[in-house]
């Protein structure tokens, strides 16, 4: 078993402040993705060098990616709902239905 690091224990005691400041719910249900990544999406020759054309769907974290959180319980899907002030300025030519 790997013992876990002093850093990773502050990473996570700053996690745990975050969401607490959040008042985030422990039962809460959340995802965790990566962003800031660069996939390959095209096919390559197979006697290409490695190192400057990586195989399709090769997935490369990037120095400056990120980690984003989302707490699923607390994301409401709200449909967009028309502006009642936005009126038509032209009359409209098209077929009538």
């Amino acid at each position: 078993m790997t013992a876990i690091q002093p850093s990773s224990v502050a990473m996570l005691g700053q996690f745990a402040i975050a969401l607490e400041k959040l008042n985030w719910d422990p039962n809460d249900e959340i995802s965790v993705e990566i962003a800031g990544v660069a996939v390959t999406g095209t096919a390559t020759n197979p006697d290409a060098n490695p190192k400057w054309a990586k195989p399709f769907g090769t997935i490369t974290y990037q120095n400056d990616a990120f980690i984003i959180i989302k707490n699923k319980t607390r994301n409401p899907v709200v449909s967009s709902q028309p502006n009642p002030d936005l009126k038509q300025k032209h009359s409209y030519q098209g077929e009538q239905k």
